[in-house]
């Protein structure tokens, strides 16, 4: 008797481009940007900074966290990490959440153990760690002299808004780049199919990339305890917890759904494996559409040197 053998979906090579696509993978495409740019749009960041964000850092403190001046190295390392987890839902931070669908497609077709799966996130905490350290160690000696302390105004936009443009613009476009390779519209580099690790790691360093622009108050807290402490020990450990808090509610939401759904996701995903193509290639085009838009064009309409539809609330 002939026993069939499920083989499993490589996450990586669906990931980039390897197939398969989605008949309509075009319109699929439109949709995520439209997507996106309907969540610009809706975004409130008091809401999300303010009620979702302080609260959970001050309740997990046990003080006003805005108020309270960093006592000290290790009261500074664990305020990095609270404002990094607080901070989960930040505009500078939802595209993170974009790297579940792939992270999900990865275990579709084939049963995990749980040590397994944590690989995946090994790998996007490389790449995500490489960047917030040497950012860590580059403020702790820079210091003050950062751009995100200057006020000066050029054109109505200061060096930190400037900084931060260029940042998650940079992310954004990539985000919105690694979508399309994603659905097949565009084709992927090669040494990134070489190496199936790449489009993890290459997530994880956007990931970490998001602390060279983020305006998040609480995140500026930390950032100036790091440059005033001219300690690079501190610094490197400060941007990493930030970091790894950042990323925590988006490993726990994958792990859900690898692990706690009884297999259903990875079935659901393996039962037409262009599945995998179509949920990767939209949540990446969805993120990168949101953070290029509000960071870039977003911002010029606040400042109103351009119009922007934006909804307050």
């Amino acid at each position: 008797m002939i026993v069939a053998r499920e083989l499993p979906v490589h996450p990586q090579a669906s990931f980039f481009g390897a197939g398969p696509y989605p008949a309509r993978r075009a319109a699929i495409a439109a949709a995520a940007v439209l997507a996106g740019f309907v969540l610009t749009a809706i975004w409130s960041a008091p809401f999300v900074d303010s009620v979702i964000g302080d609260s959970v850092a001050n309740g997990l403190l046990g003080y006003d966290a805005k108020a309270t001046p960093i006592g000290g190295v290790l009261a500074g390392t664990l305020f990095a990490f609270v404002s990094g987890l607080a901070g989960s839902f930040t505009a500078c931070n939802i595209a993170a959440f974009g790297a579940v669908a792939p992270l999900v497609g990865g275990q579709a077709g084939e049963k995990r153990r749980f040590a397994t799966t944590l690989k995946p996130l090994g790998w996007i905490a490389a790449g995500m760690l490489t960047v917030s350290v040497v950012y860590g160690v580059i403020v702790a000696l820079v210091g003050t002299r950062m751009p995100q302390f200057s006020t000066a105004q050029t054109t109505r936009l200061s060096p930190r808004s400037v900084q931060s443009m260029i940042a998650f613009g940079v992310v954004g476009l990539v985000f919105l780049l690694l979508g399309l390779i994603a659905l097949g519209l565009l084709r992927g580099p090669g040494f990134l199919r070489r190496h199936p690790a790449a489009p993890l790691v290459l997530m994880g360093a956007l990931i970490g990339g998001f602390l060279i622009g983020r305006p998040y108050p609480l995140f500026r807290i930390m950032f100036r305890s790091a440059a005033e402490q001219h300690n690079v020990l501190y610094g490197a450990a400060a941007f990493a917890l930030q970091s790894v808090g950042n990323i925590v509610v988006m490993a726990v939401l994958f792990l859900i759904l690898t692990h706690a759904t009884g297999g259903r996701v990875q079935r659901w995903l393996a039962a037409k494996p262009a599945r995998i193509a179509t949920v990767t290639g939209a949540a990446l085009l969805v993120g990168g559409t949101f953070t290029l838009l509000y960071w870039d064009v977003r911002v010029l309409g606040r400042l109103g040197i351009i119009w922007f539809p934006m909804i307050s609330w």
